[in-house]
């Protein structure tokens, strides 16, 4: 089974990926793993997609279509792969479609996980994690049980990512809705769209996703 999960940032995509390669032994393709895989590797897609990346641009659709190529060329990928974080434009789901009817494979259906932003907001801006073992807390939802020791380690030093703030927020979900958002159109036009909520819990929302894949 070959899956797309499509929600805006910080609405759980890669925590759900991760949950289903254990549970389907589906294999996670994140774009920015792959690009930053196949610049190490030394590929000719990947010494391309270096030198945009040490330059501080961002990489073309054809660069990350040719890093996708490369990897589903592999035979892992065979059992079926998640799509994470792509496409994440129109262009890049019909460039997505035209490659895997080249390759013989079948995109099989794409979840979105529906959110609300004010919502997204409040989770995305009050995260912050354990520095020693990456456990993650909220300002709100889940503080450590003692204030300033991690309940996972004991660690006493906890950071913040520096774009998770509320202004920096809202300009990732509106460049989301401009470019991300019409894919949903777009999908549900194939008839492979499934949505689930993407603001319950997180063992709820697999547990949806899981269900919609069934």
């Amino acid at each position: 089974m070959n899956v797309i999960i499509l929600g805006p940032p910080g609405a759980g995509k890669g925590t759900q990926a991760r949950f289903l390669t254990e549970k389907m032994g589906l294999i996670q393709l994140s774009t920015g793993d792959l690009l930053r895989s196949a610049a190490a590797a030394g590929t000719e897609i990947g010494l391309r997609a270096k030198a945009v990346m040490d330059a501080g641009n961002l990489v073309s659709d054809e660069i990350v279509i040719g890093v996708v190529s490369d990897r589903l060329d592999q035979p892992d990928v065979r059992s079926g792969v998640i799509f994470d974080g792509f496409p994440r434009t129109a262009a890049q789901a019909v460039a997505l479609d035209r490659l895997m009817d080249e390759k013989g494979l079948t995109l099989d259906a794409v979840v979105s996980m529906d959110v609300d932003d004010d919502l997204l907001v409040d989770r995305v801006s009050g995260r912050f994690t354990c520095a020693a073992c990456g456990e993650g807390y909220h300002d709100t939802h889940k503080r450590p049980a003692k204030d300033g020791v991690c309940d996972n380690c004991g660690s006493t030093e906890f950071k913040r990512r520096a774009d998770d703030n509320a202004e920096t927020v809202r300009a990732r979900l509106n460049a989301y809705h401009a470019d991300t958002a019409p894919l949903i159109d777009y999908y549900r036009g194939t008839g492979k769209l499934k949505t689930v909520d993407g603001m319950a819990g997180i063992e709820e929302v697999a547990v949806a996703i899981r269900a919609a894949l069934d």
